[in-house]
């Protein structure tokens, strides 16, 4: 028993044991809850249930939140909302790919929450890897806050000049990769990601990868790039690995249970791309500032933020109005 109390009580990346076991059960039981209840056969979700399952998800990150606030006070908590609200605004641009990845693929949407859902463990397990090696490098190289600074301020601008881009999914370098290496059928086999069947040339049985694989594999793909952008964004307004995990894993929970209402109006935010792209280039700003006129307050990174964000929605909203379908 004392060794048991000595284990939860000792510190991990800054923060006791327990307070990540916490979090570690929260997400689990959100993801059986999901899985194993839910969503324990496959079929289509409509959009009243993604927004109702959505709002489930962010109240369960609120109080979440309420809870780091309660606990690690008003500093941590306000940097985690205000990293919730980063990731979740810019995962809003994740959603737009990732449709175009299942329309390239003719994915049905009876099967696209299987992809989502394997996609959200991969993501679990990239972003861990990502903010653990960053916050150890940011520990030991501070200097490396204003490269991450210089780099969201080019993000930025580069986000506002291709803010109309349509990604080209067919000439992916990755998709490419796999249709070389791996056997793939040219059509789906319900919500299989492997199939054995006979090989054309030799008869003999094999593995195939299917369509819906090659989906999951370029969803991962896509989070890993757009990860490029959100963890040194987070990084930007605090470096307590809890606080940058934490926020980063539930903005992304509760976008997969959004996707399918996003997916249907992702047209309707034209403009928010724009919006994205200032808070960007304010985030990575805020950095060098910090050296000139010293700490900027964490209310008004969450407020210019909040603001920018609220904004690009408005003017989408506003601007798209009577559009009634994706151009």
């Amino acid at each position: 028993m004392e060794f048991l109390l000595d284990f939860i009580n000792s510190p991990f990346l800054g923060k006791a044991t327990w307070v990540w076991l916490v979090f570690v059960a929260v997400v689990a039981t959100l993801l059986a809850l999901d899985l194993g209840v839910l969503h324990k056969t496959e079929r289509e979700i409509g959009v009243a249930e993604s927004l109702l399952l959505s709002g489930g998800y962010i109240g369960i990150s609120l109080l979440f939140g309420a809870w780091v606030w309660w606990f690690l006070g008003s500093q941590s908590g306000i940097e985690y909302f205000t990293g919730f609200l980063i990731e979740k605004s810019l995962s809003m641009d994740n959603v737009f790919v990732i449709a175009l990845i299942f329309s390239f693929f003719a994915i049905p949407r009876q099967y696209q929450h299987r992809v989502l859902f394997w996609g959200i463990l991969g993501v679990i397990v990239l972003r861990a890897l990502l903010i653990g090696v960053g916050a150890a490098l940011v520990s030991e190289f501070s200097w490396l806050l204003y490269l991450f600074g210089a780099f969201l301020v080019i993000t930025g601008i580069k986000m506002w000049i291709i803010a109309d881009h349509m990604p080209d999914i067919g000439n992916n370098p990755l998709l490419k990769f796999l249709r070389r290496h791996l056997r793939v059928t040219p059509q789906l086999h319900g919500n299989a990601f492997f199939v054995r069947q006979p090989d054309p040339a030799t008869g003999a049985l094999s593995v195939w990868a299917t369509p819906l694989f090659l989906a999951l594999c370029l969803v991962e793909f896509v989070d890993l790039v757009f990860a490029v952008d959100s963890v040194p964004a987070i990084f930007a307004i605090t470096t307590d690995p809890f606080i940058v995990y934490t926020s980063n894993i539930f903005a992304i929970l509760g976008l997969r249970a959004l996707y399918f209402a996003l997916a249907a109006m992702i047209h309707r935010f034209k403009y928010l791309k724009y919006a994205l792209a200032l808070v960007l280039i304010f985030i990575g700003t805020k950095i060098f500032l910090v050296g000139i006129v010293g700490k900027i307050p964490a209310t008004l990174s969450l407020s210019v933020t909040f603001g920018l964000i609220a904004g690009g929605v408005v003017v989408s909203m506003w601007k798209t109005r009577g559009v009634t379908k994706l151009s």
